[in-house]
C-alpha cells in the first residue's frame, strides 16, 4: 500500500461507531475521496480538528484494497476558516457550496478546476462572508465546469440572436429561447440585460469573487435562471438548500418583465 498525501477540502464526516469518523474530502488530483479516520474523535495529536467540514488540510492517507474508503493516517491542518461560522447565512452556504460539488460531480469529473473554485469559494466566504453574489458566482461557474451551463446571449435552437428586453428562457430547452423558438416551451422570462451580466460573469477569472455588484434585477432573475438549470441535473435534493433559500429567497418572476 503506497501512502499518498495531498491538499484537501473536508466536505463532511459523519460519526462511525464511539470513536471513528467516515470523511468525505475533495483533493485536486485524486478528485472526491470518502476516507475511514479510526479513532479521531479521541486522538487530537493525529487530526485534532482538522476533519470539520471546510478546513483545508494536508492528507495522508493509503488504499484499503478494493473498498470504496482509503485509511486516514493524518491530517496536517492548514486552515480551519473559522469565519465560515460567524453567522448561519455564511455558514450555510458554505455547506451548499460543498454540497452541491459532491452532487454535481461524480469522482470521474473533478479536476484541479474544481477544487481551485471551491477553495476560491470557501475563502471568499471566510474573509467576506455571506452575499447573494457568492452563490450566484459559484453556482455558475460549478455549471460551467460541468459541462451544464446553458445558451444565455443567443437562441439555444436555432443559435440566432435575441431581441432586447425580456427573453425566453428554459433549461430543459438547453438556455435563451428567441420568440420564434420559443413555442411555449419557456419557463422564465429573463431581461437580456440578466443574460448579458452572466455571460460576462462566465469570461473572469474562475477564482474571483470579490467586488461583484449585481443589481437586484440581475440577482432576482439569476436566483430563478440557475435554479433552473441546476434542478435539471441534479439527482438528488440538495439538503442545505431548503435552508439557503431562506436566506436568498428566488422571488417568482412576472411573465411580463
Amino acid at each position: 500500500m503506497i501512502p499518498q498525501v495531498s491538499s484537501a477540502i473536508i466536505l463532511q464526516h459523519t460519526d462511525y461507531g464511539e470513536d471513528d469518523r467516515i470523511v468525505t474530502f475533495l483533493t485536486p488530483d485524486h478528485g472526491r475521496l470518502k476516507g475511514f479516520a479510526r479513532a479521531a474523535r479521541k486522538s487530537r495529536k493525529r487530526f485534532g480538528a482538522a476533519l470539520e467540514p471546510f478546513a483545508e488540510v494536508r492528507m495522508h492517507w493509503v488504499k484499503r484494497g478494493s473498498g470504496e474508503l482509503v485509511n486516514l493516517r493524518d491530517a496536517e491542518l492548514v486552515t480551519l476558516r473559522s469565519g465560515l461560522r460567524r453567522n448561519l447565512e455564511t455558514l450555510t452556504l458554505a455547506s451548499y457550496g460543498c454540497e452541491l460539488t459532491e452532487v454535481l460531480f461524480d469522482e470521474s469529473g473533478i479536476g484541479v478546476e474544481v477544487f481551485q473554485l471551491l477553495q476560491a469559494f470557501l475563502d471568499h466566504l471566510d474573509d467576506a462572508g455571506f452575499s447573494v453574489e457568492a452563490r450566484l458566482l459559484m453556482e455558475i461557474r460549478m455549471l460551467s465546469l460541468a459541462g451544464y451551463v446553458p445558451h444565455l446571449q443567443h437562441c439555444a435552437a436555432c443559435f440566432g440572436p435575441l431581441p432586447d428586453g425580456p427573453v425566453s428562457f428554459s433549461a430543459a430547452a438547453d438556455g435563451s429561447l428567441c420568440p420564434g423558438c420559443d413555442g411555449g416551451r419557456a419557463t422564465l422570462r429573463v431581461d437580456r440585460l440578466t443574460l448579458g451580466t452572466f455571460g460576462r460573469i462566465l469570461q473572469t477569472p474562475l477564482t474571483s469573487f470579490a467586488d461583484f455588484r449585481l443589481s437586484p434585477l440581475s440577482r432576482r432573475e439569476g436566483q430563478a435562471l440557475l435554479s433552473d438549470a441546476l434542478q435539471l441535473h441534479l439527482h438528488r435534493p440538495l439538503k442545505s438548500l431548503e435552508s439557503l433559500l431562506r436566506f436568498s429567497s428566488v422571488e417568482p418572476l412576472d411573465n411580463g418583465t
